[in-house]
């Protein structure tokens, strides 16, 4: 861990990409009652519902050719100190050249215009699922852990490229605060995300014979730890998770729905004709998560960040099962009879 001394006292001007996303716009409603945020640049095609006085909205599309020049001039001209990265895609994808040109490419441009500017601090938001399910994997994964998930699936192989990216541009001498927060897989009653979708089935499907551990972040925690990566200049790896692990039977059985157990070739081949057909949410490539665990150790972000969540794992899970019954009923009265 490295620290850097920034001036604590010094209004703050934090630039966010991805400001229209579910995380990116309730940052931007956090920020807005921050007194230590004097201003709030907005980076992303969608203006995010949050923003207040302090919020400056510009039109950005990461994909554009010239975004790395647009971008310097913006955080040049505001002055901005701290970039949080959230222009991610929440869920896979099925055109990978478009998620390779946004989160790949486009993390380039974007720390290509931090290099030419005065920012600081630059967070980026990643994913414990990166490290991947594997039979070998301890029970909890740390944050020095090699990633090893599958690169044939672009969700995983664009966002490990922009890690490498990130981790260079706050390279030992730079001057620089680089943060890494690899959530768990965030769930609440507002998001939408693959996750969600996976376990939203009234029949989920399973690996016959196993039962791996699951954790999860809740929606409100995973905004607030990135609001608590912005007032902390250490820069790190960490790993962003609610307390307590879930076997996926409970997680399954806390939703009221029921589980499919299948070979794990039938498991993947059922994926696989889901997700082509445009029926489910969960590529083929994720079979190992439903066979093998994937669960971070998140105690450096407790002991350095200073972030604990909270809410626990199961809590996350009961919050997301009760959004998810009361949509349940929306639609059963919705249906004709």
């Amino acid at each position: 861990m490295r620290h850097v001394n920034m001036d604590q006292d010094r209004p703050r001007v934090i630039a966010i990409t991805g400001s229209g996303s579910f995380l990116g716009s309730h940052l931007v409603g956090l920020l807005e009652d921050s007194p230590r945020v004097a201003k709030i640049i907005s980076l992303d095609l969608k203006v995010p519902s949050t923003a207040g006085e302090k919020t400056h909205h510009f039109d950005i599309d990461l994909t554009a050719r010239d975004v790395e020049d647009t971008m310097a001039r913006l955080l040049r001209e505001e002055a901005a100190d701290t970039v949080v990265h959230l222009a991610f895609h929440h869920s896979p994808s099925h055109r990978p050249d478009d998620s390779h040109y946004l989160e790949s490419v486009g993390t380039m441009y974007v720390l290509n215009a931090c290099r030419r500017t005065q920012v600081r601090q630059f967070i980026l938001w990643s994913q414990t699922l990166l490290y991947g399910a594997s039979a070998k994997n301890p029970c909890f994964l740390e944050e020095s852990k090699p990633l090893c998930a599958n690169t044939s699936e672009s969700y995983f192989r664009d966002k490990m490229q922009a890690e490498r990216d990130a981790l260079e541009f706050g390279r030992p001498g730079s001057g620089r605060v680089v943060q890494i927060l690899r959530t768990a897989p965030i769930v609440g009653p507002n998001v939408d995300n693959f996750i969600t979708g996976y376990l939203g089935q009234n029949t989920v499907q399973t690996v016959l014979g196993f039962d791996p551990l699951w954790q999860f972040l809740h929606e409100s925690d995973a905004v607030a730890a990135f609001k608590r990566a912005i007032d902390v200049d250490t820069s790190g790896i960490f790993n962003i998770a609610g307390s307590g692990v879930l076997p996926l039977s409970k997680v399954i059985r806390l939703l009221g729905r029921r589980k499919l157990p299948l070979t794990r070739p039938l498991t993947r081949l059922t994926l696989g004709a889901l997700w082509a057909a445009r029926r489910h949410a969960l590529p083929p490539a994720f079979v190992d998560y439903l066979q093998y665990s994937c669960v971070g150790d998140s105690d450096q972000a407790r002991n350095i960040l200073g972030f604990v969540p909270i809410f626990s794992s199961q809590e996350a899970v009961v919050d997301l099962g009760a959004a998810q019954s009361l949509r349940d009923v929306q639609l059963l009265s919705e249906t004709p009879a």
